[in-house]
């Protein structure tokens, strides 16, 4: 061992006083050089990507001037395997034997450069493996660059492909199984590096067909959302053998859903946007950008507004602004459920709480804690602002804080789940409507009688009637829970997809009723729409995709508002019933002077001759 480390160690000085006058400065090479310099530091020599004439031939690939070089692999007359094996095995032993010898002598006082023979045997093994390592890793690049040509020449551009690729010792690593084309050898140099080629992709592909590679983790395995999604399509393409052909790629911003917005990507859907407005609102006009597939309801809406407008607008009040969640947990008995209940509603206790709450965020704020028990278990139902994020994950970190203190004071409650549905979140819930969710707004007008006969084509008292028995009684026979109005749930489900809002949460937020009453000696129509729980937010998720955020600049709510924290996400909340409003007493009209079937026939039926 020591003749072969000691005999290593003369070739690898020997080797670098050889090479190093033929090295030209780092910055002298160019920035095509220079990529492939820093690449080979970290590769091994490999078999030639493409065949030559010395491949034919039967012969070796060999650089120039090489054949009596020192490689790091001529340390020991052994495999190479068996060679790295050896050396990696003697590197950390002889590091552990060190450091063991070491500790003793800090231990015992005893000078660390002090050596018995059995250290310096220890020492002079140690160099020699590190030597090895460090020549395995780091010379058989300085060769490769060496033999690149002759007389200190690092320009390749008189040469032909074939001389380069004969020089070429160490071309750059292909992953194993990649199907490898025939090409002409003129086209192999410009091939020799293709981190994205169609072949990568084809490896791919067939690796997340077979289920070798999961589809979830394409994204941090190959580190490019784009090239992520356009693999995960194909390879769902071959394994349904349903073509997605008209599912649109380009065009889009993976990186910016990446972890916040959509998992395992293949595309997007493409909806139309289209523009209802102005929108006069508390004396402010608004183009209210609509989302939608429905044809009709942006023209319709649009004639809401106009009727508002030319009305002299429409007003509109923000009366609860409280995001809710409500945990359940649950106890050996009711009367320990009823005793957690007193102390959470004790005003004493909820200023503690309110503290424990307060420090998940900085815009959170505990408003109230509403209780109530079934058995033994008890459902809290937690209400805070959340300045402008819609909050359900602000409100949830809020909760949990809270749960962790009572935790320690009720050390025999059982924690169920962190939402017990008493919140209520993306279901049609009396919670909600009788208490509120969200922002609860209420948004009313004064429609003159001209407007109602010349724009909306009715009259008043037909309005009044058909809105008492079909928005109210009509709603009452059904059993309707919060869905006492014509179609909120159309104009809150377009404004949400057009501004980057949960869709989902269109269930609650389109609670609403709609009032209609005739004024000022019954020529007038007063119409007004009571939403008690509208679930919006101007940042975090959706919001900050390009399309939406460009919906929320145009109405004036993009982002935070520093100076007053919650105030986009109001105004917004407003936007939304104003819309709302439009959007009733439109189709309202519609339906009172029976144009409804006429108008969708003209607005909602594609003219195309589906039979070619």
């Amino acid at each position: 061992m020591f003749f072969f480390g000691y005999k290593y160690i003369s070739d690898t000085l020997a080797l670098s006083l050889t090479i190093l006058p033929h090295i030209p400065p780092f910055s002298s090479v160019n920035s095509g050089d220079r990529k492939s310099f820093t690449m080979d530091v970290r590769r091994r020599p490999v078999k030639p990507l493409y065949p030559s004439e010395h491949i034919s031939s039967g012969e070796p690939l060999k650089p120039h001037n090489q054949d009596s070089s020192v490689k790091a692999s001529d340390a020991l007359p052994l495999p190479l395997y068996l060679t790295n094996g050896l050396f990696f095995t003697m590197f950390f032993s002889v590091m552990y034997f060190l450091l063991l010898r070491w500790r003793e002598k800090i231990r015992n006082g005893i000078p660390l450069h002090v050596l018995n023979f059995s250290e310096l045997v220890a020492m002079v093994s140690l160099i020699a493996s590190v030597i090895y390592l460090l020549g395995f890793f780091g010379i058989g690049f300085v060769q490769s660059f060496v033999s690149k040509g002759n007389n200190d020449s690092w320009d390749v551009e008189d040469e032909s492909p074939e001389q380069f690729i004969d020089r070429t010792v160490t071309p750059p690593p292909v992953r194993r199984n990649i199907p490898m084309k025939s090409v002409p050898v003129a086209e192999k140099t410009a091939q020799i590096i293709t981190p994205f080629s169609s072949e990568d992709d084809e490896v791919v592909i067939k690796s997340v067909v077979e289920g070798r590679i999961p589809s979830y983790s394409l994204e941090s395995k190959l580190g490019d959302c784009k090239r992520a999604a356009l693999i995960r399509k194909e390879a769902l393409q071959r394994s349904s053998g349903k073509s997605l052909e008209g599912l649109p790629l380009d065009g889009f911003d993976y990186e910016s859903i990446l972890g916040q917005c959509c998992e395992m990507p293949i595309g997007y859907i493409q909806i139309p946007v289209g523009i209802a407005g102005p929108l006069l609102l508390n004396g402010k006009e608004f183009s209210v950008p609509m989302a939608t597939t429905e044809g009709c309801l942006v023209a319709s809406t649009n004639r809401g507004c106009k009727a508002i407008y030319v009305s002299g607008g429409a007003t509109s009040v923000l009366f609860r602004d409280a995001m809710t969640r409500a945990p359940v947990v649950r106890f050996g008995s009711a009367k320990r459920a009823a005793e957690l209940k007193f102390f959470v509603e004790d005003p004493i206790n909820f200023e503690t709480l309110s503290v424990v709450f307060n420090k998940s965020s900085r815009f959170a704020r505990l408003q109230n804690i509403q209780c109530a028990i079934a058995g033994k278990n008890l459902y809290m139902r937690f209400s805070c602002s959340t300045g402008d994020a819609m909050g359900m994950n602000m409100v949830s970190k809020g909760v949990q804080n809270v749960l962790d203190y009572l935790q320690n004071e009720y050390p025999d409650m059982d924690i169920i789940g962190i939402s017990g549905n008493y919140c209520s979140d993306k279901k049609p819930a009396a919670v909600n409507w009788i208490e509120g969710r969200g922002k609860s707004v209420v948004c009313e007008a004064i429609i003159k009688e001209d407007v109602v006969k010349k724009v909306l084509k009715t009259e008043v008292a037909t309005l009044v009637e058909l809105n008492m028995l079909k928005n109210l009684t009509g709603s009452a026979m059904a059993g309707a829970l919060g869905g006492f109005n014509a179609h909120a749930s159309n104009i809150v489900s377009a404004v949400y997809l057009a501004t980057g809002q949960d869709p989902a949460q269109n269930i609650e937020s389109s609670h609403c009723i709609t009032m209609m009453e005739a004024v000022n000696d019954g020529k007038d129509l007063h119409i007004s729409v009571t939403m008690p729980s509208i679930e919006v937010g101007t940042v975090g998720g959706g919001t900050q995709l390009a399309s939406q955020s460009a919906c929320l600049n145009l109405l004036g709510v993009k982002g935070a508002n520093r100076e007053a924290p919650g105030s986009n996400a109001r105004l917004l909340a407003t936007i939304v019933a104003g819309s709302v409003l439009a959007g009733e007493l439109s189709l309202m009209s519609a339906i009172s002077a029976g144009q409804l079937v006429k108008s969708h026939m003209k607005y909602n039926r594609s003219c195309k001759d589906v039979t070619k």
